[in-house]
């Protein structure tokens, strides 16, 4: 016996508009109930069940919040999708935050308006439109297709490593976040998982049969970027031979990542702005915009709070972005965690090496939390592998931190960084603390004497610059300046480290890098 269509209540107080949309939703095979105020709204909404509600902003007796507001409090099943007038970016994100699906912006293109609705039946009980069927030809409503669903979304949480009250916070966080199309900021330092927590909310949402599309925001030129967003026509610049999409293209009907979101240039910034808030793009010599279905989320280990203040960040995209946050806790907040963590990247180690592990002792794993670990997980994952590949025997040999080690790891004395700029070690040693540190230089922690006091920069960009300059410079001449082995010997991609020698203007032979294919 097939299920009923899905049922939806829209309410909008102008007739010829709710005309509209009871109509577009017919066509679509949906049932659709109207009501013209919050008071008729609320008797329908207590005489039936939707699978949807579809409200305007601003009604005559009231506020489409309020419904919202009903269907909290009474934890009902239908999701709410708010229209707000044109500009008023304030009352999406403040709907999004209540806990509305998605919001839509009058006056209402109907194609959007059709496929915000189908995003936000999937998963409700009813069944969709045709058009909202998925490539594999079943309801994402069918009982197969949920306890998939199910199954991807638990693989993905379990991937959060840990049992600590921190941790089991940011998991609580996904499962609750992840039902909605309201954007996602994941704010974490380097190494601590943003990734993972992007994934998690992806597998857990209604749109984990389409794509997940992961963007590195830092990682490509300044000149590329419009076009690796919104694609490009053939012939819209040197070398472009055919049409291609963009990243929101890629992304449509599953989840656009964007990490390292704080590296976005001003100017593409706005860009990013308007594709959000239109839900369209156009495409580099194109004169036609493509609607595009894609939930926003993304990362940063930057406070985007004192970017904005410094004028580093637009604020309208910075509110836009910030409807949801979720914090990751660094490793040093969650110690407890750390005998699950070192038996997952273990296993993981011996499934990519095809050989057994040496086992996890205590005193190995009194070793392992010795160290600051301040590059945090990804830091821990590189400590193990060191392990593995340097011990003899069944047991895992782990060498404790020294002075002398962390020492080694600076090339010269170097004031604090601001927290947003990496992590933070406050590790006391025999001879004094360590300071401040940015992640993003790779750089250990800086050992100071104790009464030590180093005078701040007066440029800290221009500093970080030139930390970042020197060990580049250091890493290309140690791989024999190979930018390949160079990318792998610092953690980033090749695309990233030819960014990066652009940027900061280092010269480096080309006949040295026969596997650079790009270069």
């Amino acid at each position: 016996m097939n299920a009923p269509a899905a049922s939806i209540l829209v309410v909008d107080d102008e007739p010829d508009l709710r005309t509209l949309y009871e109509l577009t939703l017919l066509r679509e095979g949906y049932r659709v109930e109207t009501a013209s105020s919050v008071q008729e709204a609320r008797e329908h909404l207590k005489a039936h069940r939707f699978d949807a509600v579809i409200t305007d902003m601003r009604l005559p007796d009231g506020f489409g919040m309020e419904l919202l507001q009903d269907l909290r409090d009474q934890q009902r099943r239908e999701r709410c999708v708010v229209m707000t007038a044109y500009g008023s970016a304030e009352n999406a994100v403040e709907a999004l935050r209540a806990g509305a699906f998605d919001y839509l912006t009058k006056p209402v293109d109907l194609k959007q308006f059709r496929s915000v609705v189908a995003s936000a039946i999937q998963g409700t009980g009813g069944v969709p439109a045709p058009r909202a069927a998925r490539s594999n030809g079943s309801s994402r409503s069918a009982n197969p297709a949920l306890g998939a669903e199910s199954s991807s979304a638990s693989t993905a949480l379990d991937r959060l490593v840990g049992e600590s009250e921190a941790i089991r916070n940011v998991k609580q966080r996904v499962a609750k976040v992840s039902r909605g199309m309201a954007p996602v900021l994941i704010h974490g330092e380097s190494g601590t998982g943003k990734e993972l927590v992007a994934q998690a909310l992806h597998a857990s949402s209604q749109r984990a049969d389409g794509p997940l599309v992961a963007v590195n925001c830092g990682a490509i030129p300044e000149n590329l970027l419009e076009a690796e967003f919104f694609g490009a026509r053939k012939g819209s610049y040197t070398g472009a031979s055919q049409d291609r999409d963009g990243y929101f293209q890629a992304a449509r009907g599953g989840t656009l990542f964007l990490d390292e979101i704080g590296d976005l240039p001003l100017a593409m910034q706005s860009k990013l702005l308007r594709a959000i808030q239109e839900r369209s793009v156009r495409p580099l010599g194109s004169t036609q915009e493509e609607t595009v279905d894609v939930r926003i989320v993304s990362a940063t280990h930057r406070d985007l709070a004192a970017d904005v203040q410094a004028g580093r960040f637009r604020q309208d995209l910075y509110y836009r972005l910030n409807v949801i946050e979720i914090v990751i806790p660094p490793l040093r907040e969650r110690r407890e965690d750390l005998p699950a963590l070192c038996a997952a990247l273990l296993t993981r180690i011996a499934g990519e090496s095809g050989m057994p592990v040496p086992q996890l002792t205590d005193r190995a794993l009194n070793a392992i939390a010795a160290h600051p670990l301040t590059g945090n997980v990804r830091e821990l994952e590189n400590l193990l592998h060191r392990a593995v590949a340097l011990s003899d025997g069944d047991e895992l040999h782990v060498d404790e931190p020294t002075n002398g080690a962390a020492e080694t790891l600076t090339t010269r004395p170097a004031p604090p960084a601001p927290a947003h700029e990496g992590s933070v070690s406050t590790a006391p040693t025999s001879s004094g603390i360590y300071a401040s540190t940015s992640a993003d230089t790779g750089q250990g922690p800086q050992l100071l004497a104790s009464g030590c006091t180093v005078p701040l920069p007066s440029d800290l960009q221009a500093w970080l610059d030139q930390q970042e300059r020197e060990i580049l410079i250091r890493a290309l001449k140690e791989a024999g300046f190979n930018r390949t082995a160079t990318a792998a010997r610092l953690g980033i991609s090749l695309r990233q480290i030819r960014y990066r020698i652009a940027r900061l203007n280092i010269t480096v032979p080309n006949d040295q890098d026969p596997h650079d294919d790009l270069g």
